[in-house]
Order: structure tokens, then sequence, then C-alpha cells
């Protein structure tokens, strides 16, 4: 049998793909499972410190098995039971890895897909990919925590509006409306993902990591609490070797060097 999710480490960076093309990278328990196994097992490995997801073939990923669902011998509901159960475990563990991830859009990211691609903490797209938030064609409602990112990244009312409509989104529009961080060709889009990969491979992960944390907990913070939980993270911080490195860097006017 194919793996469903392929792996590959390559000098730091772990390149993650989802491997279903003739299914456009349809979303089922089977590589909602193996996709989160993968996820979790990178917060243990050192040696990893970006995280690539991308898709084969023509598509990122269609978002959830449809004929999966129909034809599923519990019925629709089951059938998205058992999908929705591991896939939201591949969200929270996007959003809880201390280390950048970084979403490389070759081609339409629909539906479940829309929000695996907005769990990234970074987005490369293809000129040619297209974003479509799919759901409302399905008659179903978003998951995959898209309706706790897309408010964050969109506003309240824009969101609604993919929610009313679901019209596909161009790279061009995304790129407007801030959804990707970059457009590039088609042909340069491996390149330029992995010159982000190198990029922040060089990063400090421990302030990057609480970083992300601070800014994914804050939306349900008071500014006290929030202040709180900043003094927590930033003392933690302190005790790093990163930190060590990047004041002493400072004070010797040199580049940090937070690989060591």
């Amino acid at each position: 049998m194919t793996d469903s999710v392929l792996v590959s480490v390559v000098s730091g960076t772990a390149w993650v793909t989802l491997n279903k093309p003739a299914a456009f990278n349809a979303i089922n328990p089977d590589v909602a499972d193996r996709l989160a196994t993968v996820l979790t097992d990178f917060v243990f490995q050192s040696e990893v410190r970006v995280i690539v997801l991308t898709g084969a073939g023509k598509a990122f990923c269609s978002g959830g098995d449809l004929k999966f669902f129909a034809n599923h011998a519990g019925g629709l509901h089951s059938g998205i039971n058992q999908t929705v159960t591991p896939f939201h475990r591949v969200i929270t563990s996007i959003r809880r890895i201390g280390k950048p991830v970084v979403g490389m859009l070759n081609g339409v990211a629909a539906g479940g897909g829309f929000s695996l691609a907005m769990a990234c903490d970074f987005r490369v797209m293809a000129k040619s990919a297209v974003l479509k938030f799919g759901y409302p064609s399905a008659g179903l409602c978003p998951d995959g925590g898209s309706t706790y990112m897309l408010p964050r990244l969109l506003g309240l009312s824009r969101s609604l509006e993919l929610a009313a409509f679901d019209e596909p989104i161009d790279s061009e529009k995304a790129l407007q409306l801030g959804l990707v961080n970059a457009v590039v060709d088609d042909d340069e889009l491996e390149n330029e993902t992995r010159a982000w990969a190198d990029r922040l491979s060089r990063i400090s992960l421990s302030s990057f990591g609480w970083s992300k944390r601070l800014f994914s907990d804050s939306a349900s913070s008071t500014l006290e609490s929030q202040l709180e939980s900043e003094r927590f993270a930033i003392l933690a911080c302190g005790q790093h070797k990163d930190a060590q490195e990047g004041i002493a860097s400072f004070v010797e006017k040199r580049p940090p060097d937070f690989t060591k």
C-alpha cells in the first residue's frame, strides 16, 4: 500500500507530502491519522527545525474525502466523525508545535485543505493555485480550526462572506487579503519555499515557539492575564541557551548562531 503521507528530512527541514494525488490528496481517517502521528513525532526530533507541508500531484489538499463520507457503512454522520477527530489532532499539532510550519500551496486548497493551509504559520502559494472555502458548497459548516484562524486573518465580515458565497480565491487575491505570505511562478514554488525554510531554520526556536503560543492564546486573554503569560514566557526564554547566544552576539557585535 502506498504511504498516504511521505516524509523527507533535509538540512533541518522536514518535507511532508500528502500522497493521494489521484484523489487530490483528500483527507480520510488514514491520511489524518498518519499526518497527526508524523507531526507529533517532530516535537521530539531535535534535528527537525522547520516543517514544510505540501501535496503530491496537482493539488495541495481538496479537503475531506466526500466519497468516503457518502459511502460509509455507518452513514454520512459516522464517516465525517471518523475523519474530523484525527484531522483536528493534526490542526492542534500544527498550532502547538514550537517550530515553524510552512504550507507550500502547489494547487487547490479547498475545504479541510483550506483549513489545513490556514493552520500553517506561513504560506507560499503557486501563481496557478486556488483557495476555496468549500464547506458551504457541500452543505457543511467549517472545521479544521478555520473559524478560529479566518477571523484573525480576515476579520469577521470577510470570513462570513466566504461562508456565505464560497467563491474561489486566486493567488493574487489571496496575497491581497493576507491569506498567504508569498506568491511565485509555479516553477519557482519549491525554490521559494526552500528559501523560507532555510531562513526559518536559523531562527531561535525558543523565541519563535513562545511567540507562536502567546499570539495563539491572546484572543481569549485579558490584558492582565496576557501580561502574566508574557512574563512567564520571557523568563522561560531567558533560561534557554538561545537567549544566552542572542545576548552574547549583541554584546560581541556578531550575528547570532541559534543552531548549536
